[in-house]
């Protein structure tokens, strides 16, 4: 950093004597002081210009710019986390999840789904009521999945980029957060209603985040990727016959 500070300042102090050697030469030659204060102040009077220019409008559209590659590359790391967690644990919750008719029907039918039908959907999404059905067999198969996930989760927590993204980086909080939830359970025997609860309350959190951002995925790929939305669309976790093999 202070590297980069003194190389700033060397090409400042360069430019400034680079424009002062400019003006000498100009006044040597044409002798004409009255002109060269006249463009001086012209020169000054465009620099607030300048300034707006470069600052609000050309750097606005440099960071939207960069901002649109970072949320690409984003969206590269979503793709991975569904391949590797998500789609099992959406189905796994999903099995588990009493109503799950209710929105599987809507979902079933995204392939022709507009903006519009998209952004109903997540709306309403925040309205479902979710009640699980969950025994301890489930909650030790949970456990033990998220557990050989753990360092992927991690690993994908550290990752900068993520500060881009507030409700992936919601998700994987809510999932690494169940993740812990159950690790941190050596048994579930003789387990107490309210403990039982608990864990259900943390499975709603991470469910609920866990549709909206597969939703908001699929959105993504329908528009900029169809090659990568055809896969994703075969292996949607919400259809049971849904199939990779094309027939």
């Amino acid at each position: 950093m202070k590297n980069k500070i003194n190389w700033k300042i060397i090409v400042a102090i360069i430019l400034i004597i680079a424009s002062v050697l400019i003006y000498t030469i100009n006044y040597l030659i044409f002798k004409d002081t009255r002109s060269l204060f006249f463009y001086l102040f012209i020169d000054f009077a465009f620099l607030p210009l300048d300034v707006l220019l470069v600052t609000l409008v050309i750097d606005t559209l440099l960071t939207a710019r960069e901002k649109k590659l970072i949320l690409n590359k984003l969206n590269m790391v979503i793709g991975t986390f569904f391949s590797e967690v998500g789609i099992k644990l959406l189905k796994t919750l999903n099995s588990k999840y009493e109503n799950i008719n209710s929105i599987s029907e809507d979902i079933n039918k995204i392939n022709e789904w507009n903006k519009k039908d998209f952004i109903k959907f997540k709306a309403n999404l925040a309205k479902e009521k979710f009640n699980f059905i969950i025994n301890i067999e489930d909650e030790k198969n949970l456990k033990l999945f998220l557990n050989d996930k753990r360092d992927f989760l991690l690993r994908l927590l550290e990752n900068p980029n993520l500060l881009e993204h507030e409700s992936f980086t919601e998700l994987l909080r809510a999932v690494f957060h169940l993740t812990e939830e159950l690790a941190n359970r050596e048994s579930f025997d003789n387990q107490p209603l309210n403990d039982l609860e608990h864990i259900k309350l943390d499975i709603k959190r991470a469910y609920l985040l866990l549709i909206f951002e597969w939703i908001s995925y699929m959105q993504y790929l329908k528009n900029a990727y169809p090659y990568l939305y055809s896969l994703a669309l075969r292996q949607n976790p919400f259809n049971k016959d849904s199939k990779i093999i094309i027939s």
